[in-house]
Protein backbone atom coordinates (compact mmCIF):
# COMPACT_ATOMS: atom_id res chain seq x y z
CA UNK A 1 0.00 0.00 0.00
CA UNK A 2 1.61 3.31 -1.02
CA UNK A 3 0.90 6.52 0.87
CA UNK A 4 -0.16 8.70 -1.86
CA UNK A 5 1.07 12.26 0.22
CA UNK A 6 4.44 12.48 2.07
CA UNK A 7 4.42 15.66 4.53
CA UNK A 8 7.90 16.29 4.67
CA UNK A 9 7.47 18.62 7.90
CA UNK A 10 5.89 15.86 9.49
CA UNK A 11 7.97 14.25 12.31
CA UNK A 12 7.77 9.95 12.87
CA UNK A 13 4.35 8.50 11.24
CA UNK A 14 2.97 12.40 10.50
CA UNK A 15 5.35 12.34 7.69
CA UNK A 16 2.87 9.40 6.34
CA UNK A 17 -0.12 10.12 7.90
CA UNK A 18 -2.22 12.70 9.31
CA UNK A 19 -1.95 13.57 13.41
CA UNK A 20 -5.07 11.81 14.38
CA UNK A 21 -4.62 8.79 11.98
CA UNK A 22 -0.88 8.45 13.40
CA UNK A 23 -2.46 8.31 16.86
CA UNK A 24 -4.70 5.42 16.52
CA UNK A 25 -1.93 3.31 14.15
CA UNK A 26 0.61 3.45 16.72
CA UNK A 27 -2.76 1.92 19.01
CA UNK A 28 -3.93 -0.51 16.70
CA UNK A 29 0.04 -1.53 16.33
CA UNK A 30 0.22 -2.05 20.52
CA UNK A 31 -3.15 -4.21 20.30
CA UNK A 32 -4.04 -7.45 18.53
CA UNK A 33 -7.41 -5.55 17.49
CA UNK A 34 -9.82 -3.06 19.14
CA UNK A 35 -13.09 -1.59 18.58
CA UNK A 36 -13.29 2.26 17.56
CA UNK A 37 -15.20 3.00 20.99
CA UNK A 38 -11.86 1.23 22.27
CA UNK A 39 -9.97 3.39 20.53
CA UNK A 40 -11.62 6.52 21.70
CA UNK A 41 -11.18 5.73 25.11
CA UNK A 42 -7.47 5.25 25.19
CA UNK A 43 -7.32 8.75 23.07
CA UNK A 44 -9.98 10.51 25.39
CA UNK A 45 -7.01 10.19 28.07
CA UNK A 46 -4.53 12.41 26.26
CA UNK A 47 -7.45 14.87 25.32
CA UNK A 48 -11.22 14.73 24.75
CA UNK A 49 -12.18 13.23 21.22
CA UNK A 50 -15.66 11.92 19.79
CA UNK A 51 -16.46 8.76 19.07
CA UNK A 52 -17.40 10.20 15.84
CA UNK A 53 -14.16 12.12 14.66
CA UNK A 54 -12.16 8.23 15.61
CA UNK A 55 -15.02 6.29 13.57
CA UNK A 56 -14.19 8.35 10.68
CA UNK A 57 -10.60 8.09 10.56
CA UNK A 58 -10.84 4.57 11.47
CA UNK A 59 -13.00 3.91 8.50
CA UNK A 60 -10.64 6.10 6.46
CA UNK A 61 -7.83 4.16 7.44
CA UNK A 62 -9.53 0.92 6.26
CA UNK A 63 -10.70 2.57 2.60
CA UNK A 64 -6.74 3.52 2.64
CA UNK A 65 -5.41 -0.03 3.02
CA UNK A 66 -4.06 0.14 6.05
CA UNK A 67 -6.47 -1.60 8.85
CA UNK A 68 -9.04 -4.68 8.83
CA UNK A 69 -12.21 -5.06 10.11
CA UNK A 70 -14.16 -8.48 11.43
CA UNK A 71 -16.60 -8.94 13.77
CA UNK A 72 -16.56 -10.10 17.19
CA UNK A 73 -18.95 -11.15 19.87
CA UNK A 74 -22.70 -12.33 18.96
CA UNK A 75 -26.09 -10.81 18.82
CA UNK A 76 -26.38 -6.99 20.33
CA UNK A 77 -22.85 -7.12 22.01
CA UNK A 78 -21.37 -7.59 18.48
CA UNK A 79 -18.62 -4.91 18.02
CA UNK A 80 -16.32 -4.66 15.07
CA UNK A 81 -12.83 -5.04 15.61
CA UNK A 82 -9.84 -3.02 13.70
CA UNK A 83 -6.51 -4.24 13.35
CA UNK A 84 -3.40 -3.29 11.53
CA UNK A 85 -2.63 -5.21 7.89
CA UNK A 86 1.08 -4.74 8.10
CA UNK A 87 3.29 -4.92 11.30
CA UNK A 88 4.36 -1.03 12.04
CA UNK A 89 8.11 -2.42 10.98
CA UNK A 90 7.20 -3.74 7.72
CA UNK A 91 4.69 -0.01 6.84
CA UNK A 92 8.17 1.83 7.48
CA UNK A 93 10.23 -0.18 6.13
CA UNK A 94 7.89 -0.29 2.94
CA UNK A 95 6.99 3.19 2.84
CA UNK A 96 11.24 4.36 2.91
CA UNK A 97 11.77 1.86 0.36
CA UNK A 98 9.16 3.34 -1.59
CA UNK A 99 10.61 7.01 -0.89
CA UNK A 100 14.19 6.54 -1.58
CA UNK A 101 13.64 4.55 -5.16
CA UNK A 102 11.21 7.21 -5.69
CA UNK A 103 13.81 9.53 -4.73
CA UNK A 104 16.61 8.29 -6.53
CA UNK A 105 14.44 7.82 -9.74
CA UNK A 106 13.63 11.45 -10.01
CA UNK A 107 17.01 12.78 -8.47
CA UNK A 108 19.55 10.64 -8.69
CA UNK A 109 23.33 11.83 -8.29
CA UNK A 110 21.88 14.31 -6.14
CA UNK A 111 19.99 12.33 -3.38
CA UNK A 112 22.71 9.92 -3.25
CA UNK A 113 25.31 13.17 -2.79
CA UNK A 114 22.81 13.85 -0.04
CA UNK A 115 22.42 10.13 1.62
CA UNK A 116 26.50 9.74 1.32
CA UNK A 117 27.03 13.66 3.29
CA UNK A 118 24.29 12.33 6.09
CA UNK A 119 26.48 9.26 6.99
CA UNK A 120 28.34 11.50 9.07
CA UNK A 121 25.67 11.18 11.90
CA UNK A 122 25.02 7.14 10.83
CA UNK A 123 25.55 4.30 13.47
CA UNK A 124 28.53 2.35 12.23
CA UNK A 125 26.69 -0.51 11.68
CA UNK A 126 25.09 1.17 9.04
CA UNK A 127 28.17 2.31 7.14
CA UNK A 128 29.48 -1.49 7.39
CA UNK A 129 26.47 -2.55 5.79
CA UNK A 130 26.91 -0.44 2.94
CA UNK A 131 30.38 -1.34 2.08
CA UNK A 132 29.68 -5.02 2.42
CA UNK A 133 26.40 -3.57 -0.17
CA UNK A 134 28.85 -1.56 -2.66
CA UNK A 135 31.30 -4.08 -2.00
CA UNK A 136 28.47 -7.07 -3.39
CA UNK A 137 27.97 -4.94 -5.89
CA UNK A 138 31.27 -4.39 -7.40
CA UNK A 139 32.05 -7.88 -7.26
CA UNK A 140 28.86 -8.68 -9.26
CA UNK A 141 29.80 -6.07 -11.87
CA UNK A 142 33.10 -7.97 -12.15
CA UNK A 143 31.48 -11.04 -13.08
Amino acid sequence: MQIKRLNMNGEGLTRFFGPLEAKIMDILWSSEGLTIKEVQSLLNQESPISVNAVMTVMNRLLDKGHLAKSKSGAGRTQAAKFRTLQSREQFLSEQTKEVSQGLIQEYGSLVVNHMIDALDEVDPEVIAKLERKLQQLKDDRHK
